[in-house]
């Protein structure tokens, strides 16, 4: 049975060259982000993993590799710089703290006010689509039948104006004829 595990010739080339040019080029990031972490918090400026991969130059994968640096940036998060080192009032763990119950409150009542508009809207939505669908009766039906009774008298009313109108039309006719045969009948001198 022939044995794959690599011999100690193939360890000693070109591999081992490769192995030593990661482990350098590891530390050379390694000290960047340590450089950009330190950085960061004596200037006071932005300390999240974005922001010392972006200053460091290094991708935040790297971070999430080495526990120890990624370690050290949330560590750097949570406690706050001096009082000294920043304009303005201190932020404290009891400040974002109460702040975060805060947060937490309003987000309770936002969610209470939301279920409220949602219940407000879908029964609004519910009465239009019952009232478009036609199963439900007509808010005014009294007021809807006067008009049906008025409309029925205006049509009534219409059909006697044309009756009228057909009778002065078929009289008109009749004088016309008759004028018509007056005339074709007068003896000619």
């Amino acid at each position: 049975m022939t044995s794959t595990a690599p011999t100690a010739s193939h360890d000693d080339g070109p591999t081992k060259a490769m192995r030593k040019g990661r482990q350098t080029d590891s530390a050379r990031r390694r000290q960047r982000v340590l450089a950009a972490l330190e950085h960061a918090a004596t200037e006071g400026t932005e300390i999240s993993v974005s922001a010392i991969a972006s200053t460091a130059g290094v991708d935040r994968s790297f971070l999430y590799r080495h526990r120890d640096l990624l370690g050290q940036i949330h560590a750097h998060q949570a406690n706050p710089p001096a009082a000294g080192r920043t304009p303005g009032p201190g932020v404290t763990r009891a400040s974002l703290h109460a702040d975060l119950l805060a947060a937490g409150e309003r987000a309770a009542r936002l969610t209470g006010r939301i279920r409220k508009l949602e219940t407000r809207l879908s029964e609004a939505l519910g009465e239009q689509a019952w009232h478009e669908s036609g199963l439900g009766a007509p808010v005014d039906i009294d007021a809807l039948n006067q008009k049906i009774i008025h409309l029925e008298q205006q049509g009534v009313d219409l059909r006697l104006q044309l009756d009228e109108r057909d009778q002065d039309l078929a009289a008109a006719r009749a004088a016309n004829r008759e004028l018509m045969a007056q005339l074709n009948t007068v003896p000619r001198r």
